[in-house]
């Protein structure tokens, strides 16, 4: 069921979509992230609505930290997806190159990674960040 303000609301992860339609039934578990990039996406607005618990259930269960507590000084704004490979329907792994967008202390940041997805138990979950 959609809060209120959810159905307007943009996503956080800059689909242009409503929250409501886009990342909302992922992160109530009512429905999968179907490629690696929607996966990331629906992480990225996990930290931006402080969605902890998400977080951990998105997370491969053998990189999994045992607990995660968010920066609440540190506010997403942004997420730029630069590259994908593999990721898709049939699938069973790929990566994600990203920037978020942050701001911490009235300073604007971005945090660059190369993620690696994995499906677990038939869903996509993220295993970890690749070395640059």
């Amino acid at each position: 069921m959609a809060k209120r303000g959810e159905r307007t609301a943009a996503c956080p992860c800059g689909t242009g979509r409503p929250y409501a339609d886009c990342c909302a039934p992922v992160h109530r578990d009512e429905a999968t992230a179907a490629t690696a990039e929607a996966l990331m996406r629906s992480r990225f607005s996990a930290f931006a609505l402080g969605d902890a618990a998400y977080l951990r259930h998105s997370w491969h269960s053998s990189t999994r930290p045992d607990r995660l507590e968010l920066d609440p000084g540190t506010r997403w704004t942004r997420l730029e997806i630069v590259e994908t490979g593999q990721g898709g329907l049939f699938d069973t792994a790929g990566t994600v190159r990203f920037q978020a967008h942050y701001r911490e202390g009235g300073r604007a940041g971005v945090l660059a990674e190369h993620s690696r997805f994995a499906r677990e138990d038939g869903r996509w979950v993220y295993l970890d960040a690749l070395p640059e």
